[in-house]
């Protein structure tokens, strides 16, 4: 059992949660996630890890409600308990095996669209213990979810904040404001690292293989089961099929076959839609069956 010692609502429908896991915590690394069962019969939820505290025991996970389970995590307050959190797992990120020398010479900026922000906010915070000023764009709706600016302001260089309605910030596109930055401001970038919506992921891709920046993406989206075992997070990357949860969550960007898994996105949303479908029927008529 493992107990959760903070619960925060960051902005509409998103969560922080630390959870007591000294095991993990102990072995985490930037990039990696974890999996965490509500109880005996829950679904296996994939998170990336957001921060951990080795002299704590915890593990930080943020995470937005859209399913059924994740509205059910929602539900649960400070001192209820997860039935498992397993990992670390995946692969960390490959700046973790860099040679700092190396990896201090680049100009480093992250993307990080709505919730990817959290998994963004561990590397950042990593770079910065080893002495290393990256920049980060935070992107989101509008200012109402814009999540962990204070947080990452403390541990990046530059920290921009770009927002669809104008609200607050730039107002536009995440794409939109790297292009400014590196067309008009002339900033420059070695490494662009963008961890977000499939859809964000894939323009920032295009747009950095147009201004010719080596990039970085998570793949932490199309998870299901998180072991390799499902087959779910199947993706194409450079012609050859990989395993998100065990090949990644990162690869490179411009290599990615976006279309196909965001097609495989799609297909296991609609899944979980029709098993939605089906236990409200069973809920209003005692059938089950649904029709679907």
């Amino acid at each position: 059992m493992y107990k959760i010692v903070k619960k925060t609502l960051l902005a509409p429908q998103i969560y922080l949660m630390d959870v007591e896991a000294p095991r993990l915590a102990k072995s985490a690394y930037p990039g990696q996630f974890l999996i965490v069962k509500i109880d005996e019969r829950g679904e296996r939820i994939p998170l990336t890890i957001c921060d951990y505290d080795r002299d704590m025991g915890t593990v930080t996970i943020v995470f937005q409600t859209l399913g059924n389970s994740t509205k059910e995590m929602a539900e649960m307050n400070e001192g209820d308990f997860f039935h498992d959190v397993v990992g670390p797992l995946g692969q960390p990120s490959e700046m973790v095996h860099e040679n700092r020398e190396e990896l201090a010479k680049k100009n480093i900026i992250f993307i990080a669209g709505g919730v990817g922000t959290a998994p963004v906010y561990p590397q950042v915070k990593w770079l910065n213990e080893q002495g290393i000023s990256a920049d980060v764009i935070i992107g989101c709706k509008s200012k109402d979810y814009l999540i962990l600016e204070e947080e990452m302001k403390a541990v990046a260089g530059n920290v921009y904040v770009a927002t669809d309605d104008g609200s607050y910030g730039f107002k536009g596109l995440v794409t939109n404001l790297l292009k400014k930055l590196v067309q008009e401001d002339n900033k420059h970038y070695d490494l662009v690292v963008a961890i977000g919506p499939m859809i964000m992921m894939k323009f920032v891709a295009m747009l950095t293989k147009e201004l010719n920046i080596p990039t970085i993406v998570s793949l932490n989206p199309i998870m299901v089961d998180g072991t390799g075992m499902c087959g779910a997070c199947r993706v194409s990357v450079g012609g050859e099929t990989k395993f998100a949860c065990v090949d990644g969550p990162e690869f490179d960007g411009h290599l990615v076959n976006f279309d196909e898994a965001m097609r495989r996105q799609a297909m296991y949303k609609t899944e979980e839609a029709k098993v939605a479908y089906r236990e409200h029927d069973k809920n209003d008529s005692g059938c089950g069956c649904g029709g679907v």
